[in-house]
This record gives C-alpha cells, sequence and structure tokens, in this order.
C-alpha cells in the first residue's frame, strides 16, 4: 500500500513469505477441513460488554515479549504464568502476540495461554490472508486483529466476512481519522484506537480523544498503548473510554495481574 509506514511495510513483506511458506507445509483446504471440527469459540466481544455493563473497564491484558520499538520487554516469558496472572487480576480477554520474527512471540504462546487461561484471546498478528484466519481458529484464538493501514478495503471486507464464518470476533485497529472511515465501513463492534505513531513510534493519548467525535454510539472504543498510569486510566474513562488494551505496562512489571489491578482498582 502506498504510503504505508516503513516498518510495517518490513514486516506485511516478511509475512507473505511466511505465508507462502506455511502453505507449502500445510494447504489451506487442510485447514478448512480442521476449523470444521472445532468447537464454538468464545465471545470475546460478549466478554467486553459484560464487563462494561457491570460498570468495570473491560482490559485486553496483553503478553508481548518484544517489539520493533522496545526492544525485549521481559526476559522471563513464561506464558502459562502470564495467562494465569491476568486472569487472577480481572482481565476480560488476553490478547498473545504471535510474530516471531518481529515481537518474538509464537502461535504455541497462544496455545499455551488457551490452556492456562479461561480467558477470551485475540491472535495479535497481521493478518492479510484468509489462511491465517483458519491458523487462528485451529491454534485457539477467539478474536483477530485487522490492522486497517496494513489493508486495502476489500482484503478488509473479505478477511470480515470469512471472519464472521468462523465464528471469529474483530478487532479493527485504527491510529488516525482516514483509517477510522475506512474501519467504520465494516459492520464490527470493535474500534482500536492505537496511540502509538507508526512513523515516529511516539505515543499520545490525545490520538483517541481527538477520534472518539466521529464514532458512533454503538461501537465500542479500545484504547491500545499508551496507559501507564490511573490517570491515564481516568481520562480515558472521564471520556467514556472503557474498554483498554494494554501491554508493557504488564510485561514490565515483575507480576502483570497485580499491576493490572493496581491500574484498575476503584
Amino acid at each position: 500500500m502506498s504510503g504505508t509506514p516503513d516498518i510495517l511495510s518490513k514486516i506485511l513483506e516478511h509475512k507473505r513469505r511466511e505465508i507462502i511458506a506455511r502453505r507449502e507445509s500445510v494447504s489451506l483446504a487442510e485447514l478448512e477441513a480442521k476449523t470444521g471440527r472445532l468447537p464454538q469459540p468464545q465471545g470475546f466481544v460478549a466478554s467486553i460488554r459484560h464487563s462494561i455493563a457491570e460498570g468495570r473497564a473491560a482490559i485486553i491484558a496483553e503478553a508481548k515479549k518484544a517489539s520493533p520499538s522496545k526492544g525485549v520487554m521481559r526476559e522471563n516469558y513464561d506464558i502459562r504464568q502470564i495467562a494465569r496472572s491476568y486472569q487472577a487480576g480481572g482481565a476480560s480477554c488476553m490478547s498473545v502476540l504471535t510474530d516471531e520474527t518481529f515481537f518474538q512471540g509464537s502461535d504455541d504462546h497462544l496455545q499455551q495461554a488457551r490452556t492456562a487461561c479461561n480467558l477470551p484471546l485475540i491472535r495479535k498478528d497481521f493478518m492479510i490472508d484468509p489462511y491465517q484466519l483458519h491458523e487462528s481458529r485451529i491454534i485457539g484464538a477467539d478474536c483477530i486483529l485487522l490492522i486497517v493501514a496494513a489493508l486495502e478495503d476489500e482484503q478488509m471486507i473479505e478477511l470480515t466476512r470469512l471472519a464472521r464464518r468462523l465464528q471469529l470476533d474483530i478487532l479493527t485497529e485504527v491510529h488516525n481519522g482516514d483509517e477510522l472511515e475506512r474501519a467504520l465501513k465494516l459492520d464490527q463492534p470493535l474500534i482500536g484506537i492505537n496511540n502509538r505513531n507508526l512513523c515516529s513510534f511516539e505515543t499520545t493519548l490525545d490520538t483517541t480523544i481527538n477520534l472518539l467525535g466521529e464514532i458512533p454510539d454503538d461501537r465500542i472504543v479500545v484504547t491500545e498503548s499508551g496507559i501507564r498510569t490511573r490517570q491515564d486510566v481516568k481520562q480515558m474513562r472521564d471520556n467514556n473510554v472503557n474498554a483498554f488494551l494494554i501491554g508493557e505496562t504488564f510485561m514490565r512489571a515483575p507480576e502483570p495481574g497485580e499491576k493490572l489491578r493496581e491500574l484498575f482498582s476503584q
């Protein structure tokens, strides 16, 4: 896509090669045969709605070992322990990074989290091909991420339709008003606003605040990146933003679930 930030272009090019290699190992037809026999996923959106309906913040607690901009965040990356800690800490859902090359994640991390906790899981990766949605379903994901900056409109429509058929929920992620306008054309309840600029890597919560007026009341806004303090949480909730995706703040804490409780205790 023209205008795509350099780091995202690099990741997407690698992801295309990765998908080709995976298809050579396991065909799409083989994946499709497996997805037809799987139990129904847990309700990712339903869990978020339930938390908000009870007057609580809906927290998507993220497990992420590293990132291109921050390097390694957590040396002792025990995904089972992290999952159990998040569940004990009161998370509504859990996000698991599965990209290997840039985030040191893996599909196995999501599978381990699936066995360690009962939280609905989102596979956090760069979804560009239907093959990945079948993979996501097989490894135990309940939800997938669609990054608007990484996709053409036709791709988003195709992946949204397939996700619906596979009973996968979707978190559609935007960084600015142009991307938000495109995302709102999809009939999906979750709109994630990433407060990190993909070009400069600078983070400001103003990104979420400035886009709120453009979002219909029937959508659930998930603020992503840059939530570090109780004041940050208060600022968001004062603006009626009640869903949060938080990774780095929790990953740098000795006990992620305790940090979650600390940020969101009333």
